[in-house]
């Protein structure tokens, strides 16, 4: 017997009206980016950030721009009481959640023309990695906690982890080099976005095997370095590792973003999608 066609199927896979995704980071670069992948879709979003004032301003814009609903919530991610309130916040509002990002992260501009001996690790402050796994791994424990808990008793919903290519390979500090210092005061990309990032995908596989039976759906992004002011040594030198030659722009991973959180990745659970220009190929 023939499988009906799949055509008119398709048109609705990308379609998010009537979900609710909240977006942790969501003033970011690129967590403003994530929400309007949603919003581009008929989703509501919740822009999550501890900026709230920005978090609020691109959530209005977002509304505006997609016509669709949009806050801004101010919340301190490495709080469960506030993730806790959050949540509250959110069902209030909108009687729903069905997706979460965790997208916050502390990310040091190592490229400026900055004293940044201290990210050598050597001498790394151990207050300074106690504050980056609080953002960006402890920060989405307690948000798939609390919100992935009430996915998990809805019987729906979808998570996705913001990781990130140092996620699977190391950081070429060579990158980061500056004339006239010795090695030993050269900056580096510190050691903690690497173990965030990393742990990230560890998360996401723990929580789809653990949530598979409640239909609760866990990915992961990998996403190459973006263009974002940088010094053009930096992206001279970065983009020489990169097979297609350059950067991403600021929009090119909205797409990989609206595909883990709809339905047109239904099947997909437990995988870390690497979208980077193929840097980790070579």
């Amino acid at each position: 017997m023939k499988s009906a066609p799949m055509v008119g199927h398709l048109g609705t896979l990308f379609n998010l009206s009537g979900r609710v995704a909240v977006i942790t980071g969501g003033a970011g670069l690129l967590g403003v980016r994530h929400a309007e992948a949603i919003a581009s879709a008929g989703g509501t979003t919740v822009l999550v950030d501890i900026r709230g004032d920005e978090a609020n301003r691109q959530a209005r814009l977002i509304a505006e721009r997609y016509g669709v609903s949009s806050i801004g919530v101010r919340a301190d991610i490495g709080r469960r009481e506030e993730i806790e309130s959050l949540l509250e916040e959110v069902l209030q509002r909108f009687g729903t959640v069905d997706v979460l990002i965790n997208n916050a992260s502390n990310n040091p501009k190592i490229e400026v023309e900055s004293d940044q001996q201290w990210s050598r690790f050597e001498n790394f402050p151990l207050e300074v990695w106690q504050a980056d796994l609080n953002v960006g791994l402890t920060g989405a424990f307690l948000c798939s906690q609390v919100i992935g808990s009430e996915l998990a008793k809805r019987g729906r919903g979808v998570i996705v982890n913001v990781a990130s290519d140092l996620s699977l390979i190391a950081p070429d500090q060579r990158l980061y080099r500056r004339d006239g210092l010795s090695d030993d005061e050269q900056p580096v990309k510190p050691v903690t976005y690497s173990v965030a990032k990393t742990g990230l995908i560890g998360l996401t596989r723990y929580l789809a095997t653990y949530w598979a039976h409640r239909g609760v759906r866990v990915n992961s992004i990998s996403p190459g370095g973006v263009l974002n002011g940088q010094a053009d040594v930096f992206v001279q030198r970065i983009s020489q590792l990169i097979p297609l030659g350059r950067m991403a722009r600021p929009d090119e991973y909205c797409g990989a973003i609206l595909f883990l959180c709809s339905d047109a990745s239904s099947y997909m659970t437990g995988s870390n999608l690497v979208v980077d220009g193929g840097r980790t190929c070579w």
